[in-house]
């Protein structure tokens, strides 16, 4: 069963949904890439793991979080040529999320890397600062930046009524980009889901910030879909 959204499904961030999202879509984006790579590179998945702590009350929650990603690297010296990474909600909500996610991204710029990061998430604070001004309305991006220059970011955007981008990942600086297609991607990651954990019948969950005129927008098109 597709999603009933034309683009990212809101309801995904749910904190019950999100990490098996997160997978399949990591894995999906794998698989697309690999017929698009030659030779003289391999992809890779890497997986990082974590704990963060929320206050609550008088005591502490603490949550182990799993976070997977795709290093393209040389074949022959092994070297990181570009970084792909999903920021999950953790990763703008929490201290630790933040700060791992961050490290990582960093130690890629400082290995002379090419990142990409694709944010599907609402709520929290984004991870990377730069001016919005001249950017049209959004609600997602991706964000790429080639190496030599992290300074300078390629943004491609999407809003929740929208359907995902297509978008240039960057390989070493003397080959051609590849062009993966973002919604493509997010729709075989979504037919991994078990449906039945996803309730269109209720609002998204709590934590995602919607205006609302979105929520009237999802409220409406989920009833055009017929499944509200």
């Amino acid at each position: 069963m597709p999603s009933p959204f034309p683009g990212m499904d809101p309801y995904l961030e749910d904190p019950q949904v999100w990490p098996e999202f997160q997978h399949h879509l990591v894995a999906a984006l794998f698989q697309m890439l690999l017929p698009n790579l030659s030779d003289r590179y391999r992809a890779r998945l890497g997986c990082r793991q974590y704990t963060s702590e929320l206050p609550l009350f008088t005591s502490v929650i603490r949550e182990t979080h799993q976070e997977e990603y795709l290093e393209i690297r040389q074949r022959h010296s092994q070297r990181l040529v570009t970084l792909v990474e999903v920021v999950s909600p953790a990763n703008r909500t929490t201290s630790e999320g933040r700060r791992v996610y961050m490290d990582q991204r960093q130690q890629a710029i400082a290995e002379g890397a090419a990142t990409v990061e694709i944010c599907l998430v609402l709520q929290g604070k984004p991870t990377l600062s730069y001016p919005r001004d001249s950017l049209p309305e959004f609600d997602y991006t991706v964000s790429v930046t080639r190496s030599g220059n992290p300074e300078r970011y390629e943004i491609y955007t999407s809003t929740l009524q929208k359907r995902l981008p297509k978008f240039k990942l960057p390989l070493a600086p003397d080959d051609r980009d590849t062009l993966l297609d973002l919604q493509t991607a997010f729709s075989r990651a979504y037919d991994q889901i078990p449906h039945d954990r996803i309730d269109y019948s209720r609002p998204p969950h709590p934590d995602v910030p919607l205006s609302e005129d979105k929520r009237r927008w999802i409220d409406s098109w989920l009833r055009q879909q017929n499944v509200r």
